[in-house]
């Protein structure tokens, strides 16, 4: 038993952690991805979108849950307890996590009451009178049900930080593929009896089913649960002034699907949907790649600074964001040019609204993806300030652009074009966010950036040139018909772009010298030239 907890906590290795996180991640958004489909297959038919409902009613509580507990969860919270663990002091790190608990906890409590009291004058902050009523009343009684899920997603959140901390991901990676399980499982639970309504026992289940798996996650780990607040603490009250930035940080983006979210109910029935398919489709590179790397690599960047590591940090950083470049552009080719194959594999029927969307959300998915590791090198140095008070001119341009440009495309009049300045609206503000960041960087440090890598990012950039040119003439060669349905024929088409278009990408950048596509030619010669031993 004592082997078998030594072992359970071992720290494993950067690329280890990544590549865990990597698949679960990319099963997580594939469950993610089958749950809206069969969300939209269910509930949606030409002419009967019934779905407005189910996505307005998690606006208010997600809300909550960013403004007040996420910006804890991670970024704020893990260069403190990566300090303690690093001097050994595992009691600091059982009471830290103690009093963030039990201090967000109690909030979490109060918002829960709160959303059961005022649930309809709060959606109608979100969607005003552009719902109908049946869909209205579906809203409400969804977002009762889910009341209390952003205090089980404190709780979850907090303990996986601590886990993290440890080099323990599994429990992370994994505890969210259970709450989008739970959700597709409601479907056909309760599509005869209680419909759309009961999503929202779905999502109050997975919530609750994760925080169990999370839970599970301590065993092992000696975690002691401390009744307190810990407000004498230096490092509690240093979390506590580090929280609020990154709270608002996140909130100022909450903020912005609300606005979104609003401006899409103003153009008819069925543009909160159709906004909401294509943000999911370009949240899934964002997540996969951006996300689940920069997640691996944080407990990473936090220690070479607890180490005084500032020149391995740098290196360290610069790698990975020469890594997420290379990989992403090759994915926001193919978001581009294949976005109406896309379009009709979540909504299951035609729907050129998403496409339109998802093509001018490609600029979202680059800079985005970016910015989730941008962004560490900042909380990594304890400072969520900066990245705060970025955020809060960008979500000012971003809420005017989305006002403008609506108009601008046609407004209720062109409701097709109008949903479009949505989407520009994001990809603007994305690039605006990061270059001010990397401004901010080079300021502080002008050894941030080396000759070596802005060279290793163009090339990456002329090879994609031609990643561009192949992806372009295989969806040419591969049109989409309209007669196309199902999962089978379009995935097919979408594999027969997608391969060749990465196996271009890959073999270009291996010519190209760039350091990037080493690991993946030495394993794929690994594979194809290992000899076979002959018993």
């Amino acid at each position: 038993m004592n082997r078998w907890l030594t072992r359970a906590n071992q720290r494993i290795s950067l690329g280890s952690a990544a590549a865990l996180l990597v698949g679960a991640a990319l099963f997580g958004q594939t469950l993610g991805f089958l749950r809206t489909q069969i969300i939209n297959g269910n509930f949606n038919s030409p002419g009967h979108i019934n779905t407005d409902a189910y996505f307005a009613a998690f606006k208010i509580p997600d809300f909550f849950f960013y403004t007040i507990a996420a910006g804890a969860l991670g970024v704020a919270f893990m260069p403190f307890l990566a300090d303690k663990l690093a001097a050994g002091d595992k009691k600091s790190v059982w009471r830290l996590t103690s009093g963030l608990l039990n201090l967000l906890g109690l909030i979490m409590v109060g918002v829960g009451i709160i959303l059961l009291i005022f649930t309809e004058p709060l959606l109608r902050l979100v969607v005003g009178h552009n719902l109908s009523p049946d869909q209205m009343h579906h809203a409400v009684v969804i977002m009762r049900i889910v009341a209390f899920n952003p205090l089980l997603f404190t709780i979850s959140g907090i303990l996986t930080s601590l886990q993290q901390t440890f080099g323990r991901f599994f429990f992370f990676a994994l505890a969210p593929i259970l709450y989008n399980g739970c959700i597709i499982a409601s479907v056909y639970i309760f599509k005869n009896s209680l419909g759309i309504e009961g999503l929202g026992i779905g999502a109050l289940a997975g919530g609750l089913l994760q925080l169990l798996f999370v839970l599970f996650g301590l065993v092992g780990m000696g975690f002691r649960y401390q009744p307190i607040f810990n407000w004498r603490s230096d490092d509690f009250r240093g979390i506590l002034k580090n929280l609020p930035p990154r709270s608002l940080d996140q909130g100022i983006d909450s903020i912005n699907s609300i606005v979104e979210t609003n401006r899409a109910s103003t153009l008819g029935r069925g543009y909160i949907t159709f906004y909401e398919n294509a943000y999911t489709l370009h949240l899934v590179p964002i997540l996969l790649i951006g996300t689940t790397i920069a997640t691996a690599a944080f407990p990473r960047l936090t220690e070479r600074l607890a180490q005084g590591r500032p020149d391995l940090f740098r290196r360290d950083f610069l790698r990975i964001l020469r890594v997420m470049i290379w990989i992403i552009l090759p994915v926001a080719i193919v978001s581009f040019f294949a976005r109406a194959y896309f379009a009709r594999l979540i909504y299951k029927n035609i729907a050129p609204e998403i496409a339109l969307i998802l093509g001018f959300l490609v600029g979202a998915i680059v800079f985005r993806t970016l910015y989730a590791i941008i962004s560490r090198y900042f909380y990594a140095q304890k400072d969520t300030r900066t990245p705060l008070y970025v955020s809060i001119f960008a979500i000012a341009l971003n809420i005017f652009l989305a006002f403008t440009l609506v108009r601008a495309y046609g407004g209720a009049g062109n409701p097709q074009q109008a949903v479009a300045g949505l989407a520009i609206a994001q990809s603007i503000v994305a690039a605006v966010e990061v270059f001010i960041l990397l401004l901010v960087m080079v300021w502080r440090d002008k050894l941030t950036f080396t000759v070596e890598f802005w060279s290793g990012v163009l090339r990456t950039i002329s090879v994609s040139g031609f990643t561009i040119l192949t992806t372009y003439t295989l969806v040419s060669l591969i049109p989409l018909e309209a007669t196309d349905r199902g999962f089978v024929t379009l995935s097919a088409k979408l594999l027969a772009i997608i391969v060749p278009t990465f196996v271009v990408h890959f073999a270009l950048s291996s010519l190209f010298g760039l350091e990037e596509a080493e690991p993946v030619v030495s394993k794929l010669k690994q594979i194809v030239l290992k000899p076979i031993r002959i018993q």
